[in-house]
């Protein structure tokens, strides 16, 4: 890309979404501007590029804006050829990457139902739900991801960025539910995958402190459950 090409990435840091982008952003080795967003006090210039939802991750690239952490993603693929590359040129498999992403964004919305539902039922079946789905995402990663466990720096794709940003801290999510949010014994690809993914330099030193990721979790949980208290 050319040199007077500016890049921004609004983020807070602790989303799974504003942290996938800036680990492409690493992986890729494209320079870029972090600006922290204090919630609940958001920027007028994160309303401003982003009026629709007003939330992170933004990315602003010479003064264009783009939303959506899956959308940015794609995006970075496109406009710079440095580094990993996060969609394959296949088109049948380019296809499985995006099915397998909203997946695994409707597993983690299912993580936050478990970490935001109060003891007995609700968090029961919360869980139960989302070991089904785990259970799913090894079965389809066999068939369609068998080398996830052999992955580096060189080789990160999309897939992988959207999976490290969401259970990359899972002993932090371990810690606040009190489960074993992926058992080695049912689940040993994701196992090995999340492993595999926190070994990559660059994603263990973007990766949240995990003492202050266990209290945002703890504070988010005690708050839903307050709110749900009759």
């Amino acid at each position: 890309m050319a040199e007077e090409d500016t890049v921004t990435l609004y983020g807070f840091w602790a989303s799974p979404y504003a942290k996938r982008v800036e680990l492409a952003l690493k992986l890729k080795g494209i320079p870029y501007e972090y600006v922290e967003e204090d919630f609940p006090n958001k920027s007028s210039e994160l309303i401003r590029y982003n009026p629709v939802y007003k939330k992170v991750p933004v990315l602003v690239h010479n003064g264009k804006a783009i939303s959506e952490s899956l959308v940015i993603l794609e995006y970075i693929d496109e406009t710079w050829k440095t580094g990993p590359k996060l969609l394959p040129d296949d088109p049948y498999k380019r296809a499985q990457v995006r099915f397998w992403a909203s997946f695994l964004e409707q597993l983690f919305g299912s993580m936050l139902t478990a970490l935001k539902s109060s003891t007995g039922e609700a968090q029961h079946k919360a869980f139960m739900e989302v070991s089904h789905k785990l259970e799913l995402l090894e079965e389809g990663l066999k068939n369609f991801y068998p080398d996830c466990t052999r992955i580096d720096g060189a080789s990160v794709g999309l897939l992988d960025l959207v999976m490290v940003s969401m259970f990359g801290g899972k002993r932090v999510q371990e810690e606040v539910l009190g489960i074993n949010v992926i058992d080695h014994d049912k689940t040993p690809l994701l196992s090995a995958w999340i492993t595999a993914l926190g070994d990559i330099p660059l994603v263990k030193e973007a990766l949240p402190p995990h003492d202050k990721l266990v209290a945002f979790l703890k504070y988010i949980r005690e708050n839903a459950l307050k709110s749900s208290a009759p």
